[in-house]
């Protein structure tokens, strides 16, 4: 669980870099319908619970840098008994005031009234754009007041910078707390993993293992950090394939992409393996190729070493190995020159991990790859997917997709492997799915 103090520390840090002249603000998620007055299960805005810890819609954040120490303000909900008595305890005011740390709370139905006078002084608004257009609206409104005779009486902001660039920078390397955090989230998934490969056998259906997932994400106490992806035979040629309706049948793979999520964090872990727990010898040699690529991209895994250095080194072995199979024809400098390897090899090897799955952060900076340094954390997720449809290789490799993902963090020597729980190798796959 992340302390309070590591939030106050975030905050102190973002407006240090903001500075005195500015203000920042911070909107919580939205309530989501479903359908006619169902609600979605509520999920946080990422950047406000990074800053906050707080747990509740209908949320905002203002943050007031100052000379020694900013001053922070939460707006939120008031307690309602009679909404509590339907959707359990709200925190109010002074239930915010203490779980967040801040100077001073206040009922989000006074915001309109006081942000205004908290704008006055200040020469810049912090504030991402494009979240929430009736707030927008409503501070673009102040902006134009401001501009007009009332601006020559104070001084107010007249611009509103983005804040994601400090922001996401920040949330790119992970503290100590947060990758303690990621480890639980991934431990969990591999459980989850690791309980749907002793369960599947064929004539099971992708629904019955989507359902052990999911099983034990809550028995943990986890959410799922997306909707798994189940994927049997030819299924896993369709990267987002959620489905999950069809019969698993025996000779064929499944692959399976879940994640949990824990205290807010996301793991993201895919393995592929044989329904009926033994790989034939195509489907052995396909995984193996794609094993060897993702071990050699996980060894690059280096401080110091550019991002790009993690995809080129699992593409590079993956591309020579489809021209031994024969899935891939000529040398292995034209395939990759040409990129031949894109029909069966078509995403990047890897994204930043963190809040979201897809984690915030600049994989280039000034048009360079980025250098891996201490604190990020990064999949590495080589996958090679044929599908039924390519006529140009051999019948033995048609239908059969492999993706092989783990969560990898950046320290000062090799890479730590925070799923490393659940097995990989073909040999200890099929020695699980024997118990």
């Amino acid at each position: 669980m992340i302390k309070p103090k590591e939030f106050a520390k975030r905050r102190d840090h973002l407006m240090e870099m903001a500075g005195d002249d500015s203000v920042i603000i911070v909107r919580s998620a939205a309530e989501k319908i479903r359908n006619n007055d169902s609600r979605y299960p509520y999920r946080q805005d990422s950047d406000f619970m990074y800053l906050s810890g707080f747990n509740e819609p209908d949320a905002m954040l203002v943050m007031l840098p100052q000379e020694k120490s900013g001053h922070v303000i939460i707006f939120c909900r008031e307690r309602d008994p009679q909404r509590e008595m339907w959707d359990g305890l709200m925190a109010g005011t002074a239930g915010a005031l203490e779980h967040v740390g801040a100077d001073e709370a206040f009922p989000i139905s006074e915001m309109k009234q006081r942000l205004p006078e908290l704008l006055h002084g200040r020469e810049r608004i912090y504030y991402d754009l494009g979240k929430d257009p009736d707030f927008d609206q409503l501070l673009i409104g102040w902006m134009n007041d401001f501009r007009s005779e009332t601006r020559k009486k104070f001084l107010a902001p007249d611009e509103i910078v983005a804040l994601n660039h400090n922001l996401h920078e920040m949330r790119l390397f992970k503290s100590r707390t947060e990758i303690t955090a990621m480890k639980k989230s991934a431990r969990v998934a591999a459980s989850a993993h690791q309980s749907a490969m002793q369960i599947c056998k064929p004539g099971l259906n992708e629904a019955d293992v989507h359902a052990e997932l999911l099983h034990t994400f809550t028995r943990h106490q986890c959410e799922a950090a997306y909707i798994p992806i189940v994927g049997g035979g030819a299924n896993a040629c369709v990267l987002h394939y959620i489905t999950n309706r069809d019969l698993l049948n025996d000779g064929d793979l499944l692959l399976i992409d879940a994640g949990a999520e824990y205290d807010g964090y996301a793991s993201d872990i895919t393995r592929t393996f044989p329904v009926n727990g033994k790989f034939t010898g195509a489907q052995r040699d396909l995984y193996q190729l794609v094993l060897a690529s993702q071990l050699e991209a996980i060894d690059e895994v280096r401080c110091g070493n550019p991002w790009e250095q993690v995809h080129e080194t699992a593409v590079r072995v993956a591309t020579e190995g489809m021209i031994e199979l024969g899935i891939l024809k000529g040398s292995l400098e034209e395939a990759l020159e040409e990129e031949h390897f894109k029909d069966y090899y078509v995403h990047n090897t890897g994204h930043w991990l963190g809040l979201d799955v897809h984690d915030v952060g600049e994989y280039e900076i000034d048009g360079h790859s980025r250098v891996l340094e201490v604190g990020m954390v990064l999949t590495v997720e080589p996958g090679i997917y044929i599908p039924e449809s390519a006529t140009a290789v051999d019948e033995v490799w048609r239908g059969l997709g492999i993706r092989v993902e783990d969560d990898v963090a950046v320290t000062k020597d090799t890479a730590e492997v925070l799923s490393a729980d659940i097995c990989k190798t073909t040999d200890d796959i099929e020695a699980l799915m024997a118990l």
